[in-house]
Protein backbone atom coordinates (compact mmCIF):
# COMPACT_ATOMS: atom_id res chain seq x y z
CA UNK A 1 0.00 0.00 0.00
CA UNK A 2 1.49 3.37 -0.97
CA UNK A 3 1.55 6.25 1.20
CA UNK A 4 1.98 9.57 0.29
CA UNK A 5 3.01 12.94 1.98
CA UNK A 6 1.99 15.93 1.47
CA UNK A 7 0.07 15.48 -1.18
CA UNK A 8 -2.14 17.93 -2.70
CA UNK A 9 -5.89 17.75 -2.62
CA UNK A 10 -6.71 20.59 -5.78
CA UNK A 11 -7.77 17.64 -7.95
CA UNK A 12 -9.71 15.88 -5.31
CA UNK A 13 -12.29 18.53 -4.38
CA UNK A 14 -14.76 20.02 -6.73
CA UNK A 15 -13.68 23.97 -5.13
CA UNK A 16 -9.97 23.04 -6.90
CA UNK A 17 -8.78 24.59 -3.59
CA UNK A 18 -5.29 23.68 -3.49
CA UNK A 19 -4.86 22.40 -0.08
CA UNK A 20 -2.12 18.94 1.10
CA UNK A 21 -2.92 15.84 2.96
CA UNK A 22 0.07 15.35 5.58
CA UNK A 23 -0.47 11.40 4.85
CA UNK A 24 -2.44 10.27 1.80
CA UNK A 25 -3.31 6.87 0.54
CA UNK A 26 -6.11 5.15 -1.94
CA UNK A 27 -8.32 2.27 -1.03
CA UNK A 28 -9.20 -0.34 -3.14
CA UNK A 29 -10.98 -2.92 -0.76
CA UNK A 30 -11.93 -3.65 2.63
CA UNK A 31 -8.83 -5.56 3.46
CA UNK A 32 -6.70 -2.60 2.41
CA UNK A 33 -8.93 -0.38 4.86
CA UNK A 34 -8.35 -2.42 7.39
CA UNK A 35 -4.46 -2.90 7.29
CA UNK A 36 -4.24 0.98 7.01
CA UNK A 37 -6.51 1.70 10.02
CA UNK A 38 -4.13 -0.80 12.15
CA UNK A 39 -0.98 0.72 11.11
CA UNK A 40 0.86 1.59 13.76
CA UNK A 41 1.92 4.75 12.32
CA UNK A 42 -1.63 6.50 11.72
CA UNK A 43 -3.56 4.87 15.05
CA UNK A 44 -3.82 8.49 16.44
CA UNK A 45 -3.62 10.30 13.46
CA UNK A 46 -6.95 12.47 12.76
CA UNK A 47 -8.69 11.08 9.69
CA UNK A 48 -10.59 12.43 6.64
CA UNK A 49 -12.54 9.63 4.42
CA UNK A 50 -12.74 11.22 0.95
CA UNK A 51 -15.07 9.86 -2.29
CA UNK A 52 -15.51 12.63 -4.96
CA UNK A 53 -14.24 15.43 -2.96
CA UNK A 54 -17.77 17.08 -4.02
CA UNK A 55 -19.36 18.17 -0.37
CA UNK A 56 -16.47 19.74 1.39
CA UNK A 57 -14.95 22.74 2.07
CA UNK A 58 -11.13 23.05 2.47
CA UNK A 59 -9.76 25.41 4.58
CA UNK A 60 -6.50 24.05 5.62
CA UNK A 61 -3.91 21.64 5.10
CA UNK A 62 -5.43 18.36 6.60
CA UNK A 63 -2.89 17.21 9.46
CA UNK A 64 -3.64 13.86 9.31
CA UNK A 65 -4.26 10.92 6.77
CA UNK A 66 -6.67 11.20 4.06
CA UNK A 67 -8.27 7.89 2.77
CA UNK A 68 -9.47 7.94 -0.27
CA UNK A 69 -12.41 5.54 -0.81
CA UNK A 70 -11.61 3.69 -3.85
CA UNK A 71 -14.44 0.36 -3.17
CA UNK A 72 -15.86 -0.60 -6.22
CA UNK A 73 -18.15 -3.03 -7.56
CA UNK A 74 -22.19 -3.63 -8.53
CA UNK A 75 -23.69 -6.55 -7.72
CA UNK A 76 -27.72 -8.04 -7.08
CA UNK A 77 -27.46 -9.68 -4.40
CA UNK A 78 -31.12 -10.19 -3.76
CA UNK A 79 -34.47 -9.96 -5.80
CA UNK A 80 -38.50 -10.64 -5.67
CA UNK A 81 -41.05 -10.14 -7.91
CA UNK A 82 -41.40 -6.33 -7.01
CA UNK A 83 -37.63 -5.35 -6.07
CA UNK A 84 -34.07 -6.23 -6.83
CA UNK A 85 -31.66 -5.51 -3.95
CA UNK A 86 -27.99 -4.21 -5.16
CA UNK A 87 -25.07 -3.92 -3.29
CA UNK A 88 -22.45 -1.02 -4.30
CA UNK A 89 -19.07 -0.29 -3.84
CA UNK A 90 -18.44 3.33 -1.78
CA UNK A 91 -16.28 4.67 -4.34
CA UNK A 92 -18.33 4.27 -7.24
CA UNK A 93 -19.50 6.95 -8.84
CA UNK A 94 -23.53 7.76 -8.24
CA UNK A 95 -24.46 9.14 -11.15
CA UNK A 96 -23.14 6.56 -13.26
CA UNK A 97 -24.40 4.30 -10.66
CA UNK A 98 -27.89 6.14 -11.88
CA UNK A 99 -27.38 5.40 -14.92
CA UNK A 100 -26.24 1.62 -14.93
CA UNK A 101 -29.67 1.43 -12.97
CA UNK A 102 -31.66 2.63 -15.47
CA UNK A 103 -30.07 1.07 -18.73
CA UNK A 104 -31.01 -2.51 -16.53
CA UNK A 105 -34.72 -0.78 -15.83
CA UNK A 106 -34.49 -0.86 -11.96
CA UNK A 107 -36.48 2.18 -11.02
CA UNK A 108 -36.24 4.65 -8.05
CA UNK A 109 -33.09 6.45 -8.21
CA UNK A 110 -33.80 8.30 -11.83
CA UNK A 111 -35.00 11.86 -10.07
CA UNK A 112 -31.41 11.86 -8.68
CA UNK A 113 -29.71 11.59 -11.57
CA UNK A 114 -26.29 13.84 -12.25
CA UNK A 115 -25.53 14.54 -8.38
CA UNK A 116 -22.21 14.44 -7.90
CA UNK A 117 -19.64 12.82 -5.96
CA UNK A 118 -20.01 8.77 -4.65
CA UNK A 119 -21.89 6.34 -3.58
CA UNK A 120 -20.14 5.90 0.21
CA UNK A 121 -21.52 9.32 0.71
CA UNK A 122 -25.39 8.92 -0.09
CA UNK A 123 -26.62 7.68 3.14
CA UNK A 124 -23.98 9.63 4.72
CA UNK A 125 -26.17 13.01 3.26
CA UNK A 126 -29.29 11.10 2.37
CA UNK A 127 -29.14 12.58 -0.85
CA UNK A 128 -32.08 13.61 -2.54
CA UNK A 129 -34.03 16.03 -5.24
CA UNK A 130 -36.86 16.28 -7.04
CA UNK A 131 -39.18 14.43 -4.72
CA UNK A 132 -37.25 11.79 -3.90
CA UNK A 133 -34.56 11.02 -1.14
CA UNK A 134 -32.22 8.36 -0.87
CA UNK A 135 -33.89 6.99 2.67
CA UNK A 136 -36.83 5.80 -0.56
CA UNK A 137 -35.02 3.20 -1.60
CA UNK A 138 -31.78 2.79 1.07
CA UNK A 139 -31.78 -1.00 2.32
CA UNK A 140 -28.57 -1.48 4.57
CA UNK A 141 -25.21 0.23 4.32
CA UNK A 142 -22.04 -1.60 5.50
CA UNK A 143 -19.23 0.08 7.49
CA UNK A 144 -16.15 -0.06 8.81
CA UNK A 145 -15.43 1.09 12.30
CA UNK A 146 -12.70 3.60 13.12
CA UNK A 147 -12.13 2.57 16.34
CA UNK A 148 -12.95 -1.58 16.21
CA UNK A 149 -11.99 -1.80 12.82
CA UNK A 150 -14.60 -4.30 12.36
CA UNK A 151 -17.33 -4.30 10.14
CA UNK A 152 -20.38 -3.39 10.95
CA UNK A 153 -24.17 -3.46 9.25
CA UNK A 154 -26.55 -0.64 9.47
CA UNK A 155 -30.33 -1.20 8.30
CA UNK A 156 -31.99 2.00 7.31
CA UNK A 157 -33.80 2.47 10.28
CA UNK A 158 -30.43 2.32 12.08
CA UNK A 159 -29.02 5.25 9.63
CA UNK A 160 -31.95 7.66 11.26
CA UNK A 161 -32.06 9.30 7.84
CA UNK A 162 -33.58 13.04 7.59
CA UNK A 163 -33.50 15.63 5.65
CA UNK A 164 -29.76 15.75 4.13
CA UNK A 165 -29.08 13.91 7.95
CA UNK A 166 -28.03 10.83 9.27
CA UNK A 167 -26.46 9.30 12.27
CA UNK A 168 -23.35 9.39 10.39
CA UNK A 169 -23.17 13.28 10.83
CA UNK A 170 -24.61 13.47 14.10
CA UNK A 171 -23.87 10.52 17.18
CA UNK A 172 -21.91 8.72 14.92
CA UNK A 173 -19.60 11.15 12.78
CA UNK A 174 -16.16 10.51 12.16
CA UNK A 175 -16.60 7.03 13.49
CA UNK A 176 -17.11 4.83 10.12
CA UNK A 177 -16.29 4.30 6.90
CA UNK A 178 -19.06 3.45 4.76
CA UNK A 179 -17.32 0.36 2.39
CA UNK A 180 -21.07 -0.79 0.48
CA UNK A 181 -24.68 0.36 -0.18
CA UNK A 182 -27.50 -2.28 -0.50
CA UNK A 183 -29.94 -0.33 -2.41
CA UNK A 184 -34.13 -1.87 -2.86
CA UNK A 185 -35.03 -1.44 -6.03
CA UNK A 186 -38.32 -1.50 -8.19
CA UNK A 187 -39.05 -3.55 -10.92
CA UNK A 188 -41.91 -1.75 -12.06
CA UNK A 189 -41.53 2.13 -11.67
CA UNK A 190 -43.55 4.39 -9.75
CA UNK A 191 -43.15 7.84 -11.72
CA UNK A 192 -42.76 10.82 -9.74
CA UNK A 193 -42.78 13.91 -11.58
CA UNK A 194 -44.56 16.17 -9.17
CA UNK A 195 -42.06 18.77 -9.35
CA UNK A 196 -43.71 21.03 -12.12
CA UNK A 197 -39.76 21.77 -13.63
CA UNK A 198 -39.81 17.91 -14.43
CA UNK A 199 -43.37 18.20 -16.16
CA UNK A 200 -42.47 21.29 -17.97
CA UNK A 201 -39.13 20.15 -19.28
CA UNK A 202 -40.45 16.81 -20.11
CA UNK A 203 -43.09 18.24 -22.42
CA UNK A 204 -40.81 20.58 -23.98
CA UNK A 205 -38.67 17.39 -24.69
CA UNK A 206 -41.50 16.22 -26.29
CA UNK A 207 -41.67 12.62 -24.22
CA UNK A 208 -44.42 10.78 -24.92
CA UNK A 209 -43.98 7.49 -23.49
CA UNK A 210 -42.83 8.25 -19.70
CA UNK A 211 -39.88 6.24 -18.94
CA UNK A 212 -37.56 6.05 -16.07
CA UNK A 213 -35.04 7.10 -18.75
CA UNK A 214 -36.56 10.11 -19.47
CA UNK A 215 -37.43 11.53 -16.12
CA UNK A 216 -33.65 11.14 -15.59
CA UNK A 217 -33.19 12.96 -19.30
CA UNK A 218 -35.20 15.48 -17.94
CA UNK A 219 -33.42 16.01 -14.38
CA UNK A 220 -30.05 16.03 -16.06
CA UNK A 221 -31.02 19.00 -18.66
CA UNK A 222 -32.68 20.88 -15.71
CA UNK A 223 -29.69 20.47 -13.36
CA UNK A 224 -27.13 21.54 -16.43
CA UNK A 225 -29.43 24.57 -17.08
CA UNK A 226 -29.30 25.41 -12.96
CA UNK A 227 -26.21 23.95 -11.48
CA UNK A 228 -22.53 25.04 -12.86
CA UNK A 229 -20.33 22.45 -14.27
CA UNK A 230 -17.28 22.18 -11.56
CA UNK A 231 -14.75 21.17 -14.30
CA UNK A 232 -15.83 25.23 -15.69
CA UNK A 233 -15.53 26.27 -12.20
CA UNK A 234 -15.11 25.73 -8.70
CA UNK A 235 -18.34 24.44 -6.98
CA UNK A 236 -19.87 22.17 -3.93
CA UNK A 237 -23.59 22.34 -5.56
CA UNK A 238 -26.15 23.37 -3.04
CA UNK A 239 -23.79 24.93 -0.06
CA UNK A 240 -26.55 25.56 2.08
CA UNK A 241 -29.89 23.08 3.20
CA UNK A 242 -33.17 24.36 2.27
CA UNK A 243 -35.38 25.71 5.40
CA UNK A 244 -37.57 23.67 7.32
CA UNK A 245 -40.34 25.75 9.22
CA UNK A 246 -43.21 25.16 10.93
CA UNK A 247 -46.34 26.58 8.81
CA UNK A 248 -46.83 29.25 12.06
CA UNK A 249 -43.28 30.44 11.59
CA UNK A 250 -44.40 30.49 7.92
CA UNK A 251 -47.47 32.90 8.61
CA UNK A 252 -44.95 35.17 10.24
CA UNK A 253 -42.46 35.84 7.30
CA UNK A 254 -45.63 35.90 5.01
CA UNK A 255 -46.43 38.90 6.77
CA UNK A 256 -43.43 41.07 5.72
CA UNK A 257 -42.86 38.54 2.57
CA UNK A 258 -46.12 37.74 0.93
CA UNK A 259 -44.09 35.85 -2.22
CA UNK A 260 -42.01 33.75 -0.28
CA UNK A 261 -41.74 30.49 -1.63
CA UNK A 262 -42.45 27.00 0.10
CA UNK A 263 -43.22 23.26 -0.75
CA UNK A 264 -44.47 20.50 0.94
CA UNK A 265 -42.81 17.13 1.14
CA UNK A 266 -43.37 13.56 1.77
CA UNK A 267 -40.98 13.72 4.49
CA UNK A 268 -42.16 16.44 6.11
CA UNK A 269 -44.48 16.47 9.10
CA UNK A 270 -48.13 18.24 8.58
CA UNK A 271 -47.62 21.25 10.13
CA UNK A 272 -44.22 22.27 8.35
CA UNK A 273 -43.16 23.23 4.92
CA UNK A 274 -39.86 23.92 3.33
CA UNK A 275 -38.62 27.40 2.16
CA UNK A 276 -35.78 27.28 -0.93
CA UNK A 277 -32.53 29.02 0.97
CA UNK A 278 -31.82 30.09 -2.64
CA UNK A 279 -35.00 32.15 -2.41
CA UNK A 280 -33.44 33.54 0.89
CA UNK A 281 -29.98 34.27 0.24
CA UNK A 282 -31.22 36.36 -3.43
CA UNK A 283 -33.49 38.23 -1.20
CA UNK A 284 -30.53 39.24 0.89
CA UNK A 285 -28.71 40.33 -2.27
CA UNK A 286 -25.76 37.88 -2.73
CA UNK A 287 -27.16 36.40 -5.89
CA UNK A 288 -24.46 36.96 -8.45
CA UNK A 289 -22.13 38.94 -6.21
CA UNK A 290 -18.33 38.36 -6.31
CA UNK A 291 -15.53 39.40 -4.00
CA UNK A 292 -12.38 38.33 -5.44
CA UNK A 293 -12.24 35.02 -6.92
CA UNK A 294 -15.20 33.79 -4.64
CA UNK A 295 -18.69 34.50 -5.24
CA UNK A 296 -22.20 33.48 -4.95
CA UNK A 297 -23.38 32.33 -8.70
CA UNK A 298 -25.30 34.36 -11.02
CA UNK A 299 -28.07 31.67 -11.70
CA UNK A 300 -28.15 29.54 -8.36
CA UNK A 301 -27.36 31.61 -5.41
CA UNK A 302 -27.31 28.57 -3.64
CA UNK A 303 -24.19 27.78 -5.06
CA UNK A 304 -20.91 29.26 -4.02
CA UNK A 305 -17.86 29.17 -5.95
CA UNK A 306 -14.23 29.42 -6.75
CA UNK A 307 -13.49 31.64 -9.43
CA UNK A 308 -9.96 30.16 -9.67
CA UNK A 309 -7.53 31.32 -7.07
CA UNK A 310 -9.91 31.68 -4.21
CA UNK A 311 -9.03 30.15 -0.76
CA UNK A 312 -11.19 27.99 1.56
CA UNK A 313 -11.40 30.46 4.11
CA UNK A 314 -12.74 33.10 2.20
CA UNK A 315 -15.51 30.69 0.98
CA UNK A 316 -16.53 30.06 4.71
CA UNK A 317 -16.10 33.77 5.32
CA UNK A 318 -18.40 34.38 2.61
CA UNK A 319 -21.14 32.13 3.50
CA UNK A 320 -20.80 33.36 6.97
CA UNK A 321 -21.92 36.73 5.73
CA UNK A 322 -24.69 34.83 3.69
CA UNK A 323 -26.15 33.52 7.19
CA UNK A 324 -25.81 36.72 9.29
CA UNK A 325 -27.44 38.69 6.47
CA UNK A 326 -30.63 36.27 6.43
CA UNK A 327 -30.95 35.82 9.90
CA UNK A 328 -31.46 39.76 10.21
CA UNK A 329 -33.67 39.81 7.36
CA UNK A 330 -35.28 37.07 8.13
CA UNK A 331 -34.49 35.68 11.49
CA UNK A 332 -33.86 32.20 9.53
CA UNK A 333 -30.51 30.23 10.48
CA UNK A 334 -29.00 28.62 7.42
CA UNK A 335 -27.41 25.92 8.24
CA UNK A 336 -24.32 24.56 5.84
CA UNK A 337 -24.74 21.38 3.62
CA UNK A 338 -21.10 21.16 2.75
CA UNK A 339 -18.86 19.68 5.57
CA UNK A 340 -16.22 22.44 5.90
CA UNK A 341 -12.89 21.20 7.44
Amino acid sequence: MIVQENKSLKLLNTFNLDYLARFYTEIENIAALKTILIDARFLFQPKLILGGGSNILLTQNFPGLVIHNKIKGVCVVDENKDHVFIQVGAGENWHQFVLYCINNNYAGIENLSLIPGTVGAAPIQNIGAYGVELQDVLHAVETMSLIERQIIHFSNQDCALGYRDSVFKNALKNQFVVTHVTLRLNKKPIFNIKYGAIQSTLEKMGIQNLSIKAISDAVIKIRQEKLPDPKQIGNAGSFFKNIIITKNKLLEIQKNFPAVPYFTETFLQKDQVKIPAAWLIEQAGFKGKRIGDIGVHQKQALVLVNHGNGSGLALKHLSEQIQQAVFRKFNIQLTPEVTII
